[in-house]
């Protein structure tokens, strides 16, 4: 009995610990910053969205070639980090990476309207199609060929079928521009007796071209002139009597220029010896009509 006093009783002691999940990791964290993220990415595209078009063309610009971008730009930052907005960053380099988005959507209309010419089968009439981009906008020169009766009949306003066709593929791809669109006609220095001038006529053709560009899809309210040049403005002064000197000419502004100018303003620039060979204007009122 003694032994069994000397006995010591153990006495153990259990300690529950209470429930909980398993250890959750940084999963959390980076689907949390990832929807960060996109609401940042769609609040900025909603902000750039909201912007003038001058400068989302300079953002478009900059994110589609940033080096050529600041080597442009002449403080060397973009500008969504100059003031609150971009639109107060500055007008020059602005108006620069503008004026070189503008040049490559007219060379991209270019070509575009010279391949669709082929496609429909007008390669003879594409080749009198001249497409040269001025330091004012974009011109579009239609001259006629042969004996003159391509475009339009003798004395007439009656276009050919030809010349329909050719100006409906240009309207179509004129459509996706903003820029405003001034349309002349021209005729060559053929004399005629009677009251209808070289004026009337080549207004009434410009307005015919017009009519017909407008019913192709393009927008009446970017017409912003409709021309009639007679005489004036020969291609070839050398020879007045020549079929390129009766024409259509078509002439986009860019859109820095139009900011700038009222439609007084949107004469025909760049028109001299050095472009498409044009002569200056002449003096003196036209007498006759010419074809």
């Amino acid at each position: 009995m003694a032994l069994k006093a000397d006995k010591k009783k153990v006495i153990v002691v259990k300690k529950k610990k209470a429930g909980h999940g398993g250890h959750h990791g940084g999963a959390w964290k980076v689907a949390y910053a990832d929807f960060v993220t996109a609401m940042m990415a769609f609040f900025m595209v909603m902000w750039i969205l909201g912007m003038d078009e001058n400068t989302r063309a300079s953002i478009e610009g900059y994110f589609s070639n940033p080096v050529g971008f600041k080597k442009g730009y002449s403080t060397g930052t973009s500008p969504i980090s100059v003031g609150a907005s971009p639109s107060h960053a500055a007008p020059a380099s602005i108006k620069l990476v503008a004026r070189r988005f503008e040049e490559r959507r007219f060379d991209e209309t270019s070509e575009r309207i010279k391949d669709r010419l082929k496609e429909a089968g007008l390669a003879s009439i594409g080749d009198r199609v001249e497409i040269v981009e001025t330091t004012s906008g974009l011109r579009i020169e239609l001259s006629d060929g042969g004996k003159g009766r391509d475009f339009f009949a003798t004395a007439s306003a009656s276009m050919s079928e030809e010349m329909r066709q050719t100006l409906e593929i240009v309207a179509q791809e004129l459509r996706p521009l903003r820029n405003l669109v001034v349309i002349e006609g021209h005729t060559d220095a053929a004399q005629y007796a009677g009251l209808y001038s070289n004026w009337e006529l080549s207004a009434d053709r410009a307005n015919a071209a017009r009519r017909i560009m407008e019913s192709a899809g393009l927008s009446s309210s970017r017409v912003i002139e409709v021309r009639g040049m007679a005489d004036r403005q020969l291609r070839n002064p050398a020879n007045p009597l020549d079929p390129r000197n009766r024409r259509i000419s078509i002439f986009l502004p860019f859109l820095s220029e139009a900011e700038q100018s009222d439609s007084v303003g949107y004469s025909t620039p760049d028109r001299g010896p050095g472009d498409l060979g044009v002569a200056t204007p002449a003096t003196g009122p036209p007498s006759g009509t010419g074809t």
